[in-house]
């Protein structure tokens, strides 16, 4: 456990895979960040589908979206009591919490990008400083606002050899890391889907929210006419700086391109859709590359890593864990680390992942 007088920091995520949130405790130095604890707290299927309505257009939106905004307040507040319990933490042995909030719009065509959250009402819950609202300064400065990660990923998971750094969740972003040392840019970007269309699918079909060890889409098999319809969507010809979200990829989006083919095919053939957009990504963005390690929910997705080991023969091919970090962790610990930045006055974005004019402080602080 950490003394007293060493700022402890709290990230908190919830992601397009709209699952929960997930909560991190730790510490950093200037050589790193130190994991003290975890927890996790489920959304209702109630408001999981509250928020997934969100995501387009429909009656009534600003009630529902200050309501939404206050009841993801009240879910992060409970993750972080959790937090607390569990690892027998005060409140006032935090420092911040980092929160990022649930992202509904992401529209960086018209500087625009919406995560809902009621900062003043979590600091009030919690009675610790809140930092959230990350996206918007990079937004301002012409920025995409994602992904944000890659400058916590610099941070933290550079190595002797260049490597990706992918995250598998609703959408799939990856890092492009130059060994550590190098003055090579650090490039970051999403690829397109990650489980979101997988989680939609399998949802409607079995009603259930994910294909746990893909042993639904290991019954089916590749559709290749489907696979290259899904490829022909016009972001994955786009370069870098780019990002995506549920306004584009999503459910009808799916549905439009099927022709009746089998349900359990159609989910093998998503996965193989990840894995083969990740790797054009590669590809035709970072050839150099030596390992690639994933993190976020698909990296407990068997299927999945074998798969992108199989297309990738050439990489190594593992989780972040075998770097010490947990592939469920990366992302808390990631806007933990921006409000570490925050707190310090320093820029929390790299313009070469975004796209911004130049480095910018990012958050908006609500006071205990």
């Amino acid at each position: 456990m950490c003394t007293p007088n060493i700022p402890i920091y709290v990230g908190m995520m919830s992601g397009t895979s709209m699952d929960g949130v997930d909560a991190v405790a730790c510490v950093f130095n200037e050589k790193g960040c130190q994991f003290i604890a975890r927890s996790f707290e489920p959304y209702s299927d109630m408001l999981r589908e509250s928020l997934l309505s969100l995501c387009q257009t429909g009656p009534d939106e600003v009630f529902r979206m200050q309501n939404g905004a206050n009841e993801i307040a009240k879910i992060y507040a409970k993750a972080f009591n959790k937090l607390l319990t569990d690892s027998g933490l005060n409140y006032k042995n935090i420092r911040a919490i980092g929160a990022h909030g649930q992202t509904i719009r992401h529209n960086p065509q018209i500087g625009a990008s919406t995560q809902l959250i009621n900062g003043a009402l979590l600091a009030e819950l919690t009675k610790t400083d809140v930092i959230t609202d990350f996206r918007s300064r990079d937004l301002a400065a012409g920025g995409e606002g994602a992904p944000l990660v890659p400058a916590f990923h610099k941070w933290v998971l550079s190595g002797d050899v260049p490597r990706g750094i992918l995250n598998i969740g609703g959408i799939s972003n990856l890092t492009v890391l130059p060994e550590r040392g190098s003055d090579d840019e650090v490039l970051g970007f999403d690829c397109g889907p990650g489980n979101v269309l997988m989680d939609a699918w399998i949802e409607k079909v079995n009603h259930v929210r994910y294909d746990q060890d893909a042993v639904w889409a290991r019954s089916g098999k590749v559709i290749p006419q489907l696979l290259e319809s899904l490829k022909q969507e016009k972001f994955f010809s786009q370069v870098p700086p780019k990002s995506t979200g549920r306004e584009l990829f999503n459910l009808p989006w799916l549905e439009a391109r099927l022709n009746g083919e089998k349900p359990e095919d159609v989910q093998r053939t998503l996965v193989s859709f990840t894995a083969e957009t990740v790797t054009d990504a590669i590809r035709n963005f970072a050839p150099h590359i030596k390992e690639l390690r994933v993190c976020g929910g698909g990296a407990k997705n068997p299927l999945m890593i074998s798969e992108l080991a199989l297309l990738n023969p050439e990489l190594v091919v593992t989780t972040t864990a075998d770097l010490g970090v947990d592939p469920q962790d990366v992302e808390g610990l990631a806007f933990a680390w921006l409000a570490y930045r925050f707190d310090r006055r320093e820029s929390g974005n790299l313009p070469s992942a975004t796209g911004a004019s130049g480095s910018r402080i990012l958050g908006c602080l609500y006071p205990a």
